[in-house]
Parts: C-alpha cells; structure tokens; sequence
C-alpha cells in the first residue's frame, strides 16, 4: 500500500491569520482554526497588522479577522500579491476554511 501525498507531506496546506490584538471576531476565527487543526493540521502564521513594522496594516486595516490559504510550500505572503491568494475574511466557519484547504490543495 503506497501512502498518499498528503500522507508524506506533514502539512500540505498554510494558513496564515492576519489579526489584531483585543479583536473579538479575530479570537472568533483562531477558535474556528483550531477546530479545524484538530481534524486537519497546517502550518500556521500570523500578522499582526497593528505592529509597527507590518506592511499589512494599509491592506487589512479594516477588514481583520482575514486569513491566507496556500500549499505550504508556496512563496511567502507578499502585499503585491493578496488580491490572487485563497482567502476569508471577517467571519468564517471551520466548513468553509476546509473547503478553501481542498482549492488551495488542488492547486499546483
């Protein structure tokens, strides 16, 4: 029995939060996260877009909670190339980032 790509790869998809500090839709979506990690692990990142230094506050400022779904082996997130990523933003439920882990998986 040959053991699937998924099998072989400890984590086929990244999630990355971009978030703020004291926002309540964002504890929200790190809840709806970690019961998808429960089913279904990823590699995980997060960016505060209040911290002084992110190049994400012009972009998300308003819109937090959003996450960033890609294999985990795609390049970095980068600013110049948010509008193409696999994303959700504001309120999402773990059924939804699932069906969005399945898109980016499919994607080569």
């Amino acid at each position: 029995m040959f053991a699937t790509h998924r099998l072989l790869q400890p984590f086929a998809t990244r999630i990355t939060l971009f978030t703020r500090p004291g926002c309540g839709l964002c504890e929200q979506g790190k809840a709806n996260l970690s019961q998808v990690w429960d089913k279904r692990p990823f590699a995980y990142a997060e960016e505060n877009v209040d911290a002084q230094e992110s190049k994400w506050r012009d972009l998300y400022d308003f819109d937090v909670p959003v996450i960033h779904i890609s294999r985990s082996e795609a390049p970095p997130e980068d600013v110049s190339t948010a509008s193409k990523a696999i994303k959700l933003m504001h309120r999402f439920t773990p059924a939804e980032v699932e069906a969005k882990m399945d898109v980016a998986e499919q994607k080569h």
